[in-house]
């Protein structure tokens, strides 16, 4: 929907950057974690959201009024990919690597899952869910779930426990918007003058 919109209104207005360079990092550390593994279903589904996130990316970048900022923050990135993958290709041995991204991939998961507790914590105080979308949330509970059973299928932890705290995180979501339901929203009128 944030594409959607900002190819409808030529505009970035509303629309947070943060989270089209953080789901991309993510993307491509996962993408590599399924490489070096072998595992063709992490590939595929990577290769495609890094696809996906870093077209968001070149369309925020082409509608934003002040591009310096964001082509900073991607060359930003670009440095910790290319860091990253000379630190796992170069300095950890063959026989660790895949344990080592592992990890990392898994920590990286497990922060981007927690890092809306802000505006649940927002929610509270204010009794209103309108900063949460409720179709994000629907796809994150899908997408949690999908891979925690894709991990537990597996045996494999770096895959199944990262993504339990989207599920967490989702379930509180899905309470919030029944405890503080749209139409209990109050329009505020401004003040007269």
């Amino acid at each position: 929907s944030d594409l959607r919109q900002m190819l409808a209104t030529k505009s970035v207005e509303n629309i947070q950057f943060l989270p089209f360079l953080t789901t991309d990092a993510n993307n491509l550390s996962w993408l590599g974690y399924g490489c070096l593994k072998g595992d063709g279903t992490v590939i595929t589904v990577n290769a495609i959201g890094a696809a996906l996130q870093t077209l968001y990316i070149l369309v925020y970048l082409y509608y934003s009024p002040a591009k310096r900022p964001v082509l900073l923050q991607v060359l930003l990135l670009l440095a910790v990919v290319v860091t990253g993958y000379g630190y796992f290709t170069v300095l950890v041995d063959a026989g660790t690597r895949l344990t080592h991204l592992g990890l990392f991939c898994s920590v990286f998961t497990i922060t981007m899952y927690l890092s809306p507790l802000a505006d649940l914590a927002k929610v509270v105080r204010s009794k209103s869910t309108r900063c949460l979308s409720f179709p994000l949330t629907v796809t994150t509970l899908v997408a949690s779930s999908s891979w925690t059973l894709y991990g537990l299928q597996l045996h494999d932890l770096y895959i199944t426990v990262p993504n339990v705290p989207g599920i967490i995180t989702s379930l509180v979501r899905f309470w919030l918007f029944q405890r503080y339901r749209p139409e209990q929203d109050k329009p505020y009128s401004p003040l007269p003058a």
